[in-house]
This record gives C-alpha cells, structure tokens and sequence, in this order.
C-alpha cells in the first residue's frame, strides 16, 4: 500500500456519529493545564528562590512565559489570525 493509497482511506473515514475529542479537550484545559501550570510554579519558587538565585528564576519564567504563549496561541486557534497580521506588515496590500 503505498502511502497515496493510506491518505486517500484517512479522507474516507467518516468519524462515527456522536464521538469527538471535544471532552478531552476541555478537561485537559480545566484540569491539567492549570496543575501543570501549578506544578511549574512550585518548582520554579522551590528550586531557586530557595537559594536566593532570582535571576534564575526569572530566566526560567522568561521560558514559562514563552511557553504559554504557545499553549495559547494553540488552544484558541489565534495563530492563523497572527500570520495574516504579520503577512499584511510586510505585503503592503
């Protein structure tokens, strides 16, 4: 089977009525998002501001902050809204 012939038998499953990842979705962004969230605050006070390093741990925050950037970016689907933005600075139409 080469891999035309698989592309072609993924567009031609149909998802069965009433299933979806929607729930998922919702609890990973209820649930383990805000503990993960937690869990990285925790460490970052625990790690460094124990040893009084503070411009240690505000270069990981830098990273934290970079990082939930993203994780924005992803769960509301701004990203295409952003690339359009930056295309029309530089396309001048």
């Amino acid at each position: 089977m080469t891999a035309m012939d698989l592309v072609i038998l993924a567009q031609e499953q149909q998802p069965a009525p009433g299933l979806s990842t929607g729930g998922i979705r919702q609890w990973i962004l209820d649930n383990l998002l805000p503990l993960l969230l937690l869990t990285v605050a925790v460490l970052l006070l625990w790690l460094g501001g124990g040893k009084g390093d503070n411009a240690g741990v505000m270069r990981r925050l830098g990273g934290v902050i970079v990082a939930l950037a993203i994780v924005g970016l992803a769960v509301t689907n701004a990203g295409e809204g952003i690339g359009r933005w930056l295309a029309g600075l530089f396309g001048g139409g």
